[in-house]
């Protein structure tokens, strides 16, 4: 059995993410939504790829991947897809997607340089699809599911065959729900290969850690595996190891290490607090090119060091001067802490007084650590 673990958030990685697309095309009953994930436009997704290439990151191709659904809204995509084509035409360029509208857009995404396309089918029949989906929008208005659902399966039927007749290799991802589709992925393999898909994926149901009451019991690694033997009979299958159910969304932390070290760093008079760059508010999680917001932590009245409130980061796409701004929201921080950060933030923001950390753990730790107020709990570089 293969089983391969998600890249942990700060890892480094040979293709980078890029969440390129806002809107989604459904939401499944049982994933919790994640109404603060944003979408980077095309300018700032080849910014941040021109400056992990400019750290000699081993970037071998480039996926469009969330928060949303990139042939919901097409034109940010592609423009980014043809920008990098034209630009690094050594990359491979990958996409994942419910598969609505992927007949349509097969030809002029292979021509943008695809050749590789991810898409996320949990069921492939009426049934099973309506005790998933809470809610289809294949266009700006949701439609009742009764009209969706087999609009859905017919497109994802030819989504597979279009982008596998113009030339792109077809995998299918598929979430393990207990009770619902476990019993089901078999037939998922067995149609799907017969669209011309190569390569199948599962990933396990997961609950987000910080949500109290979960609506199913995650499969187990006997369940996964039973799964996977019925799906392997049609295409080559394998298992993901994931916490979280949140592909397309995890930040491509590549390169970046900080010279400074830790004990050099000490809050002073003019400058008392740190910003952090979070997704879940709970771990340094992010890279610092697609923060849209900062934490910020420090010294309360009595002293106590906490959570002050958050600030926002300028938007991506306007270069250097987006770093700049950024130093000058952040005039009272003597250090910022991120998953990881390219070159020219780094170098910007130092020279206005603040410190890069590159770093993966729980803030609170590395908070105390940074404040002297507790046992390092996290690694940095």
């Amino acid at each position: 059995m293969t089983i391969i673990p998600f890249p942990s958030q700060g890892a480094k990685k040979t293709t980078l993410i890029l969440p390129v697309a806002q809107q989604p095309f459904c939401r499944i009953r049982f994933d919790h939504p994640d109404s603060s994930a944003r979408a980077i436009p095309p300018a700032g997704a080849l910014k941040w790829l021109e400056e992990n290439l400019q750290q000699e990151a081993a970037i071998t191709g480039v996926e469009i991947s969330g928060p949303g659904d990139p042939l919901a809204e097409i034109a940010a995509p592609l423009e980014t897809l043809e920008g990098i084509h034209r630009k690094y035409p050594e990359l491979n360029l990958s996409l994942t997607t419910l598969g609505l509208q992927g007949e349509e857009y097969a030809k002029p995404l292979a021509a943008a340089g695809v050749t590789g396309v991810t898409l996320l089918v949990d069921a492939v029949s009426r049934d099973v699809a309506d005790k998933l989906y809470a809610w289809i929008r294949p266009g700006k208005k949701t439609v009742p599911l009764s009209q969706a659902i087999p609009m859905l399966l017919e497109e994802q039927f030819r989504a597979a065959k279009a982008f596998k007749e113009a030339g792109c290799t077809v995998t299918i991802r598929s979430t393990v729900y207990p009770g619902i589709n476990d019993d089901h992925i078999e037939e998922i393999a067995r149609i799907m290969a017969s669209c011309g898909a190569e390569k199948m994926q599962l990933v396990p149901y997961a609950w987000p850690a910080d949500q109290e009451e979960q609506m199913l019991t995650p499969p187990d690694l006997e369940l996964m595996q039973r799964v996977r033997d019925g799906a392997e009979k049609y295409l080559q299958t394998a298992i993901f190891a994931a916490k979280e159910n949140r592909l397309g969304l995890a930040c491509p932390s590549l390169l970046g290490t900080c010279k400074s070290t830790t004990a050099a760093l000490k809050p002073s008079k003019k400058r008392p607090n740190i910003a952090v760059a979070s997704l879940s508010g709970m771990e340094v999680d992010l890279h610092l090119g697609q923060a849209y917001h900062v934490l910020i932590y420090g010294p309360r009245e009595d002293g106590l060091t906490c959570l002050l409130g958050t600030r926002p980061v300028p938007a991506p796409g306007s270069g250097s001067s987006r770093w700049t701004e950024l130093a000058a929201t952040l005039d009272d921080c003597f250090a910022i802490l991120a998953a990881s950060a390219g070159q020219n933030p780094r170098q910007i923001l130092t020279e206005h007084g603040i410190t890069v950390l590159i770093t993966e753990g729980e803030i609170e730790g590395t908070v105390d650590q940074l404040f002297d107020g507790g046992k390092k709990k996290s690694k940095m570089r």
